[in-house]
């Protein structure tokens, strides 16, 4: 059996209507609109109203940006493949010597070379860089930096843009250039 609420007597209603005067509601605010300006009003555009600067409509959300999946690290060539191009069983596909030349020159040089050997399908290639040479006692400058070329050769094949192409690469075996030389291993080429 349910009981009925009891009602409230006329002095309870008195009590209770003095009671709810003094209360604030606590209910979700609703967002206050300033009213604009006549000002504001005229620089608005005329396609726009008002009610379009009072309650603007939310822009839909842009879609995700693709975010680019990280390139595997660059590794080295295993033992049996080096010692197979050591050996001659292996051909090196392609050789660069970029002696004597400039950062940028040498840069752009590598890239064009390893693009092209890429598209032809090679897997190895050769990158002569040298060992740098000693300072000239000519010029006085015993503190000149040496080996540029081979010291920035791992820091280029790690950019983006020659990772796409290079697999991984170590220094050549000494029959090839030793330290001042890499072997350079390329991806397969996928017909692009």
């Amino acid at each position: 059996m349910s009981r009925r609420p009891r009602s409230l007597g006329p002095e309870e209603r008195a009590l209770w209507g003095k009671v709810t005067e003094s209360v604030t509601p606590r209910l979700k605010r609703r967002a206050v609109v300033a009213e604009p300006d006549a000002a504001a009003l005229e620089a608005v555009p005329p396609a726009r109203s008002a009610l379009t600067l009072a309650n603007p409509m939310p822009s839909p959300p842009s879609p995700p940006k693709p975010v680019p999946s990280p390139a595997p690290a660059l590794v080295t060539l295993e033992r049996r493949a080096r010692r197979a191009i050591v050996r001659g069983h292996v051909a090196i596909d392609g050789r660069l010597d970029l002696h004597g030349m400039r950062q940028e020159e040498a840069h752009r040089r590598l890239h064009g070379f390893l693009a092209s050997m890429h598209r032809r399908g090679c897997t190895i290639v050769l990158v002569i860089t040298g060992k740098g040479g000693r300072p000239r006692l000519e010029t006085g400058d015993f503190h000149a930096e040496t080996g540029v070329l081979r010291r920035l050769l791992p820091q280029w094949l790690a950019l983006p843009e020659l990772r796409r192409l290079v697999i991984g690469f170590e220094p050549a075996h000494i029959a090839h250039g030793g330290e001042g030389a890499f072997y350079v291993r390329l991806r397969r080429h996928r017909g692009e």
